[in-house]
């Protein structure tokens, strides 16, 4: 060890000694990175005027205290006297924060006692009165300080919206420090080829997003520029589009058979994909999960009876033509070319669910469906309705998740049985929520073998495959490990894609994804393309195609001409290789460190770029990847990248 220190040691002056005049080289590299700060406080003046408390139910008293365990400086907003968990201090952005922009909130928060902590958005979307509240980030607290940090963002129309922090146990006394709001930093690079343009003689390459996620500019340009298609996370699922005071009202008419539906959560996804020419696969029409009790009792209350079979096929079937109607009068120019009509009916065995509702009592698995029906002959009428009412061109699909389990035989039988008198299942949506580590180990899960029997299976019913919910997470930013599964997994997808007409990933960047804990994503929350980006896109060859444009003068006219030519994605990064030489040397290492220093004067070429970003790719280039060469070249490490903590 003592030789191989040494090594690194002189390679290291090596560097230095290049760089002889940058002599703050390394200190100019952590400043230049420090995001821009839109507000911020320590609370050390005393003044806790921007926080108030959640409404006039909320007793929460807040104050600036004194803290011996403040985490800077002496003093800490308390928060005490909280009666609800969701009690506690709010801080309005009217006025702080501008919309369509991404942020980042960081603060640090102790609890009284053990008990999970969460910074939350309260917001009202546009053409709504119901607010909704999502949990940002959630961490727990044993009476020590925790470092909360999550991104968001919040649309033009959307109307009160707030960040507070609440619990979700115990509703106990909370001490906050530290609270700031920084501009989220865009590295969206769009020279890379877009996905949907690498896959454009395969399939559709789509995400899915929630309004709050599709809200950024930056979010925009990384849909437009990689996708063709968008789902809507949440806001097409039957609690967000059933209009409750609309069905209450017909209902106290005496029709409760006929339920009334909104596109106002939708609207600002559908409207984008509007104008900017996007398909739309609508996702979800019937599910145990994300519909209201009150839609399967009598008069819609929810402490009523449960309704019988034949009032809730005609509930189904009207709320089904309600939501087709709608979107055919509202968006008659959005390509909705697929929908979800049924969703996850099966366990992981392949028997129908538990009778009830979902609750946390039964890990939400019951559903209300098979409490009313007693099986899953539900399904049938459901795709039956669903044909009669959907807009031309839309193919209708059962969605399932483990699909690659035993399940796969039960969706096949039910697709054979429900289309034995009739087509009314056009596809097969697998939703692929996958895992490259398990407990930390690297046991993918399931492994390709596994996925690729699911294919084989599904691809001999004669019906369509779409791959609607990719993700794949990894423990430890081991994004070595989950480029090599990402490619394994497209390579398996490639195999088939004659049986598949689109592949959707299950969010836009790592923080957004609702697995956001094990970065499951193909960019960063920076919008960084991360390893498993390249590795599916490698070599391919991508459909170009050159247009002459047509010219008319008085005097003459040039026909245009079109002609189809290939360009190939270029290969998979070469980790440490930055000077074009081919090899990953300690002659690297100094042109990434002279990088750094002066970016003007010692540039690197923009192909060499990710090959650089050697040390956790997807953080940025900084000295940490110099070194990561230094250790290869010691025999310290033996392979690029390296993954840190």
């Amino acid at each position: 060890m003592n030789h191989t220190h040494a090594k690194i040691t002189a390679a290291v002056l090596t560097a230095a000694m290049a760089l002889s005049s940058l002599p703050t080289v390394l200190p100019q590299a952590v400043a230049a990175d420090t995001a821009e700060v839109v507000y911020a406080t320590d609370f050390e003046d005393g003044d806790v005027s921007k926080f108030s408390k959640r409404g006039d139910n909320d007793t929460s008293v807040i104050k600036a205290i004194e803290d011996k365990d403040a985490p800077s400086g002496s003093k800490v907003m308390s928060v005490s006297g909280r009666d609800q968990s969701w009690n506690g201090p709010s801080l309005a952005v009217s006025g702080l924060l501008e919309p369509n922009v991404k942020y980042v909130v960081s603060a640090k928060v102790k609890a009284a006692w053990y008990n999970t902590v969460c910074v939350s958005l309260q917001h009202t979307p546009g053409g709504s009165d119901e607010p909704q509240y999502t949990n940002l980030v959630k961490g727990v607290s044993q009476g020590d300080y925790i470092e909360l940090t999550a991104s968001f963002s919040f649309g033009t129309d959307e109307k009160d919206v707030s960040l507070y922090i609440e619990t979700t146990g115990e509703a106990n006394d909370l001490c906050v420090d530290d609270f700031t709001i920084t501009l989220a930093p865009n590295k969206l690079d769009k020279s890379l080829t877009g996905l949907k343009d690498v896959y454009a003689d395969m399939f559709k390459f789509g995400t899915a997003t929630t309004v709050g996620e599709i809200a950024p500019q930056s979010t925009k340009d990384l849909v437009l520029h990689h996708f063709n298609s968008i789902t809507a996370g949440n806001e097409l699922k039957p609690d967000s589009v059933l209009d409750k005071n609309a069905c209450l009202a017909l209902a106290a008419d005496g029709d409760d058979t006929d339920p009334q539906v909104s596109l106002a959560a939708a609207r600002p996804i559908l409207d984008f994909a509007r104008d900017n020419n996007l398909s739309v696969r609508g996702h979800v029409l019937v599910w145990h999960q994300q519909t209201p009790l009150w839609f399967f009792k009598e008069n819609y209350d929810p402490d009523g009876e449960w309704v019988s079979k034949e009032k809730m096929l005609k509930r189904m079937e009207n709320y089904i033509k309600n939501v087709f109607a709608a979107v055919k009068k509202e968006y008659p120019d959005v390509d909705f070319y697929a929908w979800d009509v049924v969703n996850e009916c099966f366990t992981d065995g392949g028997a129908p669910r538990e009778p009830g509702f979902p609750s946390a009592a039964n890990n939400y698995e019951a559903s209300p469906w098979v409490k009313i029906f007693g099986d899953n002959s539900f399904i049938k009428p459901a795709f039956e309705y669903a044909k009669r009412y959907a807009p031309e061109g839309t193919k209708l699909y059962y969605n399932d998740f483990n699909e690659y389990m035993d399940k796969k035989d039960a969706i096949v039988k039910l697709t054979e049985e429900i289309n034995a008198d009739g087509h009314y299942i056009d596809g097969i949506g697998m939703q692929s929520h996958l895992n490259v580590t398990n407990n930390g180990e690297p046991t993918p899960y399931p492994s390709v073998g596994q996925y690729r029997q699911a294919l084989e299976k599904f691809s001999k019913t004669g019906l369509d495959i779409q791959i609607t919910e990719f993700d794949a997470t990894v423990n430890g930013k081991k994004y070595d490990l989950q480029a090599d599964y990402y490619s394994d997994i497209f390579d398996a997808i490639v195999e088939y894609k004659d049986y598949i007409s689109a592949v959707v990933v299950w969010g836009t960047t790592d923080d957004q994804s609702w697995r956001n804990d094990r970065d499951p994503l193909l960019f960063t929350k920076d919008y960084e393309a991360k390893p498993c980006y390249f590795s599916i896109v490698d070599g391919i060859e991508v459909p170009k195609v050159t247009t002459t444009t047509t010219k008319t003068t008085s005097s003459s006219t040039t026909t245009s001409t079109t002609s189809t030519t290939t360009s190939t994605v270029p290969e998979k990064v070469q980790y440490g290789e930055v000077n074009g030489d081919g090899n990953v040397t300690v002659a690297d290492a100094t042109a990434i460190l002279q990088y750094i220093g002066n970016k003007d004067k010692y540039s690197l070429d923009k192909a060499y770029l990710k090959n650089a970003d050697c040390y956790n790719p997807g953080d940025g280039i900084t000295p940490l990847d110099a070194l990561a060469i230094l250790k290869l070249d010691a025999k310290l490490i033996d392979k690029l990248p390296e993954i840190g903590e």
